[in-house]
């Protein structure tokens, strides 16, 4: 098994391989931010483990996992350090770099247990109760029609599959506000991908609250399990130093203030189970 903080150091080394990610990820833009975006990380692929693990304790040994908006494959690559395989749906800028990760990746576990396609969710028919888990991290909000693709979630879950959810608070005040500087109200927006040669529809950081997730994904017998819902990151990067990272978030944690919760909390993360019908 390998664990998150020996993932996240041996990604910071492969982040100054590749400078496309170095970018993107922004681990070393800005050392003073080092440990606050490190912890939102890690804290972000410890609840998806650990809701992985605990589909693989309840008798799914082998689930069938699709990670729906994958991007660079950073979360299959480290379910695939820990031995669990799964399959990842990307597009765009992301793709080229694939396989050049599951390169550097296999000189530390299988990397070959991730796969990968270029696709669009909206054109996928994947078959019927094939998959156990679908996960969806900074995804949701970037699909339109919402509906169809929450119908496609629902047809393809097994019997009690479930969708993990990690998403941005729809509900964050000061995240409303910064996203409504650079977009204004256009939530949705079409782009022309060269690859699949087609215009493609998408949310444009269309963020939503865990009441609108709840209400959404229930239209189509997915149920938001209340127990699973974890708010993260609400102290700001001043107040993360080495020293007291784990503490810190440990403290977050620890905060009932259901105002603080909705309205402060940076991200949220739940679980929706496919119900019966």
């Amino acid at each position: 098994m390998m664990q998150t903080e020996t993932f996240f150091d041996l990604f910071l080394t492969e982040l100054k391989e590749l400078p496309e990610l170095y970018h993107y990820y922004k681990f070393h833009d800005d050392p003073g931010k080092l440990e606050f975006r490190k912890s939102y990380f890690i804290q972000r692929l410890n609840y998806i483990e650990h809701q992985v693990r605990q589909q693989i304790a309840s008798g799914i040994k082998h689930p069938k996992i699709w990670d729906c908006g994958c991007g660079y494959g950073t979360t299959c690559l480290f379910l695939a350090m820990n031995g669990i395989a799964s399959y990842g749906t990307t597009l765009e800028f992301y793709w080229p770099f694939i396989e050049q990760r599951k390169k550097y990746w296999s000189a530390y576990g299988n990397s070959e247990l991730f796969q990968a396609g270029y696709e669009n969710v909206m054109d996928q028919s994947p078959e019927k109760d094939s998959i156990d888990i679908i996960i969806l991290q900074d995804t949701l909000h970037h699909l339109e029609p919402i509906d169809q693709a929450l119908n496609t979630f629902r047809q393809v879950l097994r019997h009690h599959g479930i969708l993990i959810g990690v998403e941005e608070n729809g509900s964050n005040i000061v995240q409303n506000l910064k996203l409504y500087k650079q977009r204004g109200n256009r939530r949705i927006i079409t782009f022309w991908d060269e690859t699949l040669q087609k215009e493609i529809t998408m949310g444009n950081e269309n963020i939503r609250s865990i009441e609108k997730w709840t209400e959404l994904l229930l239209k189509h017998q997915l149920k938001i399990i209340p127990e699973s819902t974890e708010y993260i990151r609400i102290f700001p990067p001043a107040m993360y130093k080495e020293r007291n990272a784990a503490q810190m978030a440990l403290r977050e944690s620890q905060i009932q203030s259901t105002f603080l919760k909705k309205y402060f909390f940076f991200g949220i993360n739940f679980i929706a189970r496919k119900m019966d019908v």
